[in-house]
């Protein structure tokens, strides 16, 4: 009796094992869907959010140094857009995550949602934590919330560049549209 694996394996010429994820049709075609002249919508907003998590952290260390109030505004600021621009990065990401196959097949672009929303969990926290009254928010809880943000964002910013460059996802082969 033959088992499947043996099955499997006769079934190629030179009794090489396939990777079935990689041997799909759609594998290689990873070109961004939701694009403006070409140029990918979430690989354009994301900048956005990552700079003001850095923002955020970076004012609540200049309150924390100065004392003076205008940084836990800007603080105040820099986290709710953070997280409001991180949703509209999101949402163009998902999009893209579920219109193109070759993106979806794998699994990295699964690890680099999944960061991503739990980094939106973490931004709109911070944002949330400050609304009932920023200048207050700021010291401990709040640059400890900017601290983990900004870790975060950069873990989530290393899978979503990897991406990228290892799997060119959201990229033209043409460098056209």
């Amino acid at each position: 009796m033959t088992s499947v694996s043996e099955k499997s394996r006769a079934s190629t010429q030179d009794n090489t094992l396939v990777d079935p994820i990689s041997a799909h049709p759609a594998f290689n075609r990873t070109e961004s869907q939701i694009a403006i002249a070409g140029h990918p919508i979430h690989a354009m907003l994301v900048a956005f959010p990552i700079a003001l998590a850095m923002c955020t952290l970076g004012a609540d260390g200049f309150y924390w140094w100065t004392g003076d109030v205008f940084w836990a505004r800007a603080a105040l600021w820099a986290s709710g857009m953070a997280f409001l621009l991180g949703v509209a990065a999101g949402v163009s990401g998902t999009i893209e995550l579920l219109m193109v196959r070759g993106i979806r097949i794998r699994a990295a672009s699964w690890t680099h949602f999944v960061l991503a929303v739990m980094l939106l969990s973490i931004l709109g926290a911070n944002w949330g934590y400050r609304l009932s009254g920023y200048e207050q928010a700021v010291l401990p809880w709040g640059i400890m919330l900017s601290l983990f943000a900004a870790g975060f964002t950069g873990l989530t910013g290393w899978h979503g560049g990897k991406l990228v460059f290892d799997y060119h996802i959201g990229t033209s082969p043409t460098g056209r549209d």
